[in-house]
């Protein structure tokens, strides 16, 4: 069997995107981590606005968005990357992470998975995230929905990638407290003060009260314990490994043993 996607998931700090880089080396296929630029599946730093959106934009301004936009799922798609001063802020207040209304956010990107598996020919990738991670930070962190909400929306991305043979490699992490502490001491205070704003300023967050680093590691225990229930319920194949920096190296020979296990 031919597997045309690898997602490897797990929580921040977990070694995602180390170890989904080692399995696209090993397999000879493309990586593409988070934040990379244009994923194929995904709109890292892109806008969506509607028809009725581009009534707030000047003449001027519509002519630069068009420009840089394409238009698709009912409106214009729109990379952020491209814009500064007030017409960026403007336009920043529609990205399809953090801004938009979940009724619009859903539709445009199941479209964005719909584009990408209907376009993937004989191309394979690994990608680090996107199938649990955003979608968990989205329905449940900022929107605050409950897990079968999030289930469902998953499943719906399951279902269009269905046909790729897709693999999920899980790193399960049961020393997140520390393992979030050393990585802090790494990436700095910045990153540090905007995680944990994300999780405990969303409707999740404030709906339990959340607050500081105590507050962060909370939502992203209850974030694993969502993600590892719903990927058992999934109709996908998949492997979760067990604290892997205790020992990465028997980490990913289970990993590659696990993607060839079904041929």
């Amino acid at each position: 069997m031919k597997r045309n996607l690898i997602i490897v998931e797990g929580l921040p700090c977990s070694g995602k995107s180390t170890t989904a880089q080692y399995v696209a080396e090993q397999l000879g296929i493309t990586f593409v981590d988070e934040g990379s630029g244009a994923h194929p599946a995904d709109y890292e730093f892109h806008a969506f606005l509607t028809r009725e959106d581009m009534a707030e934009f000047s003449s001027d301004e519509q002519q630069k968005i068009l420009a840089a936009g394409t238009e698709k799922s009912g409106g214009y798609i729109v990379p952020l990357g491209g814009f500064s001063g007030v017409l960026f802020d403007k336009l920043l207040q529609h990205k399809v992470y953090d801004f938009l209304p979940w009724e619009t956010e859903r539709p445009v990107m199941l479209d964005k998975w719909r584009e990408f598996a209907d376009k993937i020919g004989d191309e394979s990738y690994v990608f680090n995230c996107v199938l649990l991670q955003n979608p968990m930070c989205e329905t449940m962190m900022r929107f605050g929905f409950d897990e079968n909400v999030s289930e469902a929306y998953i499943r719906e991305i399951c279902g269009i990638i269905a046909p790729l043979s897709p693999f999920v490699v899980y790193l399960k992490n049961s020393d997140i407290y520390n393992s979030v502490k050393q990585a802090s001491e790494e990436r700095g205070d910045d990153w540090l003060n905007a995680v944990i704003d994300y999780h405990c300023s969303g409707k999740y967050g404030r709906k339990h009260g959340l607050s500081g680093f105590d507050g962060y590691i909370s939502a992203l225990e209850e974030r694993q314990r969502r993600e590892l229930d719903i990927l058992g319920r999934l109709d996908i194949d998949s492997v979760v490994i067990d604290d892997p920096q205790k020992d990465w190296t028997k980490a990913y020979s289970a990993i590659i043993s696990k993607i060839n296990e079904v041929k």
